[in-house]
């Protein structure tokens, strides 16, 4: 399948097998209710994949480190990336690992930078098989404690979530980066069910369940909400054609900033905009100055 042909697919799609599509079809049909709990396993089930070439240097070159964090009793992979104290902390998003920011570290690097990122819990080198956001935040408030101040943290999707949660709860920052990052966790769910071949009635049903497993409302977690009060100078970039987060959470997130700026680009999907020379230079740009 072409690159571009691939943009046009939600990543969930591409990765999860075609036997558990059907699956979800069937179970949609006969019982929603034990179509949401299916769902809600899948949800919280990261989707491996082999490290991408375009990834490798940076993985054979990065100091590399299994750390346990307490708060959330589970394991991350640190690679830290350069020796500079001017520090930049890369969030991965869901299904993703801490080598995916991989053509940003690179390019920051010959700015002068050093990064510091990570695979989430269940992802990457990390051990597990379910994770949470809740997980990326711990991380990311750790990896301040640890490895902070940071002169940016750079998060995409989920892991731009996760970090506008992390900053809203006290981490500091002078620069923030959001790449294809998503607002509505109700949406996502939508988002996810119909990817999944479900509907939107195992969506909510599977948004109920969560709630009261983590005993919170997850839409707490939604980047506009998050958002709310932060200043933080932040650029925010988003495709017009992400089919994985669409082009209106940029905007609900940027309306909710205190001091933000819009970078929209066309053609490029949720996945090939970290890569692009075009972006990386303007990311770049916006936290030399």
């Amino acid at each position: 399948m072409k690159k571009k042909n691939k943009e046009n697919i939600p990543v969930q799609r591409l990765l999860i097998p075609g036997y558990i599509l059907g699956v979800n079809q069937v179970l949609t049909k006969v019982s929603p209710y034990l179509a949401s709990r299916f769902a809600a396993k899948l949800f919280v089930t990261p989707f491996k994949y082999k490290l991408p070439e375009r990834e490798k240097a940076m993985d054979s070159r990065a100091t590399q480190k299994r750390v346990a964090i307490p708060e959330t009793d589970r394991e991350i992979v640190t690679y830290e990336y350069g020796d500079s104290p001017r520090k930049i902390l890369l969030v991965h998003g869901w299904s993703g690992r801490g080598t995916q920011l991989s053509k940003i570290a690179e390019a920051l690097l010959e700015k002068g930078y050093s990064t510091i990122s990570f695979d989430a819990p269940a992802h990457g080198k990390a051990p597990g098989k379910t994770s949470m956001m809740p997980y990326f935040i711990e991380a990311i408030h750790y990896l301040n404690k640890s490895h902070g101040p940071f002169e940016a943290i750079i998060g995409h999707s989920l892991g731009g979530m996760s970090t506008l949660k992390a900053v809203s709860e006290g981490v500091n920052t002078k620069k923030l980066v959001l790449l294809g990052t998503a607002n509505s966790i109700t949406h996502i769910t939508k988002e996810f069910a119909r990817n999944m071949k479900m509907n939107e009635k195992v969506a909510g049903k599977m948004k109920a369940y969560l709630d009261k497993k983590f005993d919170e409302d997850m839409d707490a977690y939604s980047g506009a909400v998050s958002a709310e009060g932060i200043a933080t100078p932040t650029l925010i970039v988003h495709d017009k054609n992400d089919v994985d987060v669409n082009i209106s959470s940029a905007y609900e997130i940027d309306k909710a900033l205190k001091n933000s700026q819009l970078h929209i680009t066309e053609g490029l999907g949720h996945r090939r905009i970290l890569g692009n020379p075009d972006v990386i230079n303007k990311i770049a740009t916006f936290i030399a100055v």
